[in-house]
C-alpha cells in the first residue's frame, strides 16, 4: 500500500455517484507498504472499525467480521472487472435506505431548529434541538 494514496486498504478520494468516500476513517492509524510502525489503534480496512487488540502470534487482523472481509473481496473483485470506479464504496441497498434515513432525520432536526428560531426561541428551547441535530449529524456521517 502506498502512504497517502490509500487507508486502510481502500483509496482516498472525493464523492461520485455510488456513495465514493471512505467510511469511518480515523486519523491515527495510517499502513505502510515498507510494514512501519503504526500509531493508534487497528482499524478494520473496509469499514474502518476499531480492532480487538490481539497479543497472539500469527497474522494480524485486517477486518473486524467476516462480512467486512467479504465486502473487500467484492470490491475488489469488481475493481479488477472494471465495473465500477476505483474510488467507488459498494453499499447494499439496505445499507443505502439506512443512510438516507439518517440523512432525513438531520433534515429535520435542522427544520426544527429554524422553525425555533423564526419562532424567536429562548436558548433554553434552542439547545436541546441543536443536541438532538448534533446526534442525527453524527450518525449520517457514519455510511456503514
Amino acid at each position: 500500500m502506498t502512504i497517502g494514496a490509500l487507508a486502510y486498504g481502500r483509496p482516498v478520494s472525493a464523492a461520485t455517484s455510488v456513495l465514493t468516500s471512505t467510511p469511518a476513517l480515523s486519523s491515527g492509524t495510517v499502513l505502510s507498504s515498507s510494514g512501519g510502525t503504526r500509531s493508534g489503534p487497528e482499524r478494520c480496512q473496509w469499514c474502518g472499525r476499531e480492532l480487538p487488540t490481539s497479543t497472539g502470534v500469527g497474522r494480524r487482523r485486517r477486518y473486524c467480521a467476516q462480512a467486512c472481509r467479504q465486502r473487500a473481496y467484492e470490491n475488489r473483485n469488481a475493481l479488477e472487472r472494471g465495473a465500477i470506479p476505483t474510488d467507488a464504496v459498494v453499499l447494499t441497498q439496505q445499507e443505502r435506505d439506512d443512510l438516507a434515513d439518517r440523512l432525513y432525520q438531520v433534515r429535520c432536526a435542522a427544520e426544527d431548529v429554524a422553525t425555533a428560531l423564526a419562532e424567536s426561541a429562548g436558548p433554553a428551547e434552542l439547545a436541546p434541538l441543536v443536541t438532538e441535530m448534533l446526534a442525527a449529524a453524527r450518525s449520517a456521517e457514519r455510511i456503514r
